[in-house]
């Protein structure tokens, strides 16, 4: 079995990274074997529009013509058993490179049929684990947009799941920044107590996507 996480936030060593590696130690003590793709190392674009994709007997139909740093990338999430999508919330949706990915990811296996389905040959368990600065009460509002990504990725993919963290740690010095709306004290302590249990839910959810609880703690 082989889980993969993609980093989609361009900080390292920080709350999205953090929560995908507490999803892969989940799905590694059901026995995965798991890898963690650092997104904003690579160098690529989003879909082009070429739509050789969608070329009737081309030799890219179903997958991306595309060739650069995304494209061993693509290969692997098509090969694995488990998926993990992290990205923090950059004004009401994901980040940019996320954004890249997912249009090539998805759309070659969208076809362009009357019953509107995807075309991939397996269907694969996915998790959006999405990290956000404000508040549990702004999921409502910030949030919308990953009613469309669920739609969309249960249509090509397979069954998703979706993780929110919210009211992130965002700096180790909250002085350096103009931040006055946000209490830093506060901050430093729910990422002490509240951010280890949000890395165990993280835990859990690799242990589900590999197919059983995970045995253990994270």
């Amino acid at each position: 079995m082989y889980a993969v996480a993609i980093n989609g936030s361009p900080r390292k060593g920080w709350n999205t990274e953090k929560i995908l590696r507490s999803a892969l130690d989940g799905a590694a003590r059901n026995g995965a074997e798991t890898e963690l793709i650092h997104l904003y190392d690579l160098n690529f674009k989003g879909c082009i529009s070429c739509f050789e994709c969608r070329k009737i007997g081309g030799k890219s139909y179903g997958a991306c013509a595309a060739r650069d740093g995304l494209t061993p990338v693509l290969d692997k999430l098509l090969s694995a058993d488990a998926i993990f999508l992290g990205s923090p919330v950059y004004l009401a949706d994901i980040t940019g490179g996320m954004r890249c990915l997912y249009e090539r990811f998805i759309y070659p296996g969208l076809a362009y049929v009357k019953e509107n389905k995807g075309i991939y040959p397996r269907r694969i368990p996915l998790a959006f684990l999405f990290t956000m600065n404000m508040g549990e009460d702004d999921i409502a509002t910030r949030g919308s947009f990953s009613k469309e990504l669920k739609f969309l990725t249960e249509m090509v993919i397979g069954p998703v799941e979706m993780l929110w963290v919210t009211d992130t740690y965002q700096f180790t010095d909250y002085g350096k920044y103009v931040s006055e709306m946000f209490d830093a004290e506060k901050k430093k302590k729910r990422f002490e107590t509240v951010f280890p249990e949000d890395c165990g839910r993280a835990f859990e959810l690799g242990g589900r996507l590999t197919g059983k609880p995970a045995c253990g703690k994270a």
